[in-house]
């Protein structure tokens, strides 16, 4: 595919500069994108009050300021998220603060919430034409006096344009920011936005993104505030701080998130142990690069995945050998449908 073909070219530039060029080029070229042919009916999911038509999402990070959602979607994807945006636009965090880890499959990011504001994404977002779903990923600015104060701004001007909207608490790379995942932070934090739903008369899903650090007892503690909250999903999980012995590149000692392969294991174990917890919708995310990882996402939990680290490696290709791994899945294990499989492992 002359995609993934682009995608290895790309991967001998700085990963910042490849990223880029990649969101440039989909921009460019998103006119003359082919639709996707049909998905499997047997991928097709019903959550949150919408029908995804295969359950494998592009995670946030790569069109951080909501770009090219249409375009990605051309590439397969059954949704995609933009974002994180904040309320004014941030340049992030000093360069380089991306980083390859070639021989890990993996990727570590300080990039620091960089994006051009909520109003630039909101008048993106007001342009779309195209009817697939978009979610919107909001976050505070590392400079806000009441970062409460900021999702609450954030919401307000995003939500109505968007599917769904994740709030993200979790993010290693901005100071203090994952202080608002403890229970007496998160209660005020989701009470103010589910009030703010309210009062604008919004049917916007709310999701929350956690972090894969955390213990038993903070997440029993987002297990109470979300029920309590009624917020409808939880995306799981974001990159860790953690850096597991088995790291083999250079780069290994980086700070920031680590994403990719190595978050796998640990992002799932938490969406099992959120899965126990609560019975609200979990979305899964982290070091899926197949179809057989999707997979166990799903039986671990999730009702829908989503991925990127492992685009940036494989090219958009991906999209379609996972959906087709993914049946391949099911069919194996006798499930008439991806629904079927959601938590039996």
């Amino acid at each position: 595919m002359i995609f993934d073909a682009a995608a290895a070219i790309l991967r001998a530039f700085p990963p910042e500069s490849a990223h880029r060029a990649t969101v440039a080029a989909a921009k460019i070229f998103a006119p003359w994108l082919p639709s996707p042919p049909p998905d499997d009916p047997r991928l097709r999911v019903e959550a949150l009050g919408l029908v995804f038509p295969n359950p494998i999402g592009l995670a946030a990070g790569f069109d951080k300021d909501a770009q090219v959602p249409d375009a990605m979607a051309r590439f397969g994807f059954g949704f995609v998220e933009c974002g994180t945006v904040t309320p004014k636009p941030q340049a992030g965090n000093p360069r380089p603060r991306l980083f390859r880890l070639s021989e890990d499959r993996a990727v570590i990011n300080r990039m620091g919430f960089n994006n051009a504001g909520m109003a630039a994404a909101a008048a993106r977002l007001a342009r779309r034409a195209c009817g697939g779903i978009v979610g919107i990923n909001i976050g505070a600015n590392k400079d806000a006096a009441d970062r409460i104060a900021d999702y609450r701004l954030a919401f307000e001007t995003l939500a109505p344009l968007a599917d769904y909207v994740a709030v993200n608490v979790s993010s290693p790379n901005t100071p203090g920011l994952r202080g608002l995942q403890n229970r007496d932070e998160l209660e005020r934090l989701l009470g103010f936005l589910t009030g703010e739903r309210t009062r604008l008369s919004l049917r916007q899903p709310i999701l929350l993104k956690i972090a894969p650090d955390l213990e038993e007892p903070a997440l029993d503690d987002i297990a109470r505030v979300i029920g309590e909250a009624a917020i409808e999903g939880l995306i799981v999980s974001n990159t860790t701080i953690a850096r597991p012995a088995t790291l083999k590149s250079a780069q290994a000692k980086e700070q920031g998130g680590l994403s990719g392969a190595p978050l796998f294991e640990p992002s799932t174990r938490i969406l099992r142990a959120m899965r126990a917890r609560t019975k609200t919708l979990l979305i899964g995310v982290g070091g899926v690069s197949s179809g057989a990882e999707a997979y166990a996402k799903i039986r671990a939990g999730a009702s829908l995945v989503q991925l990127y680290t492992a685009l940036a490696y494989q090219g958009p290709g991906l999209v379609a050998r996972i959906k087709r791994d993914l049946i391949a899945c099911l069919e194996r294990d006798g499930f008439a449908r991806v629904g079927d499989a959601v938590g039996v492992g």
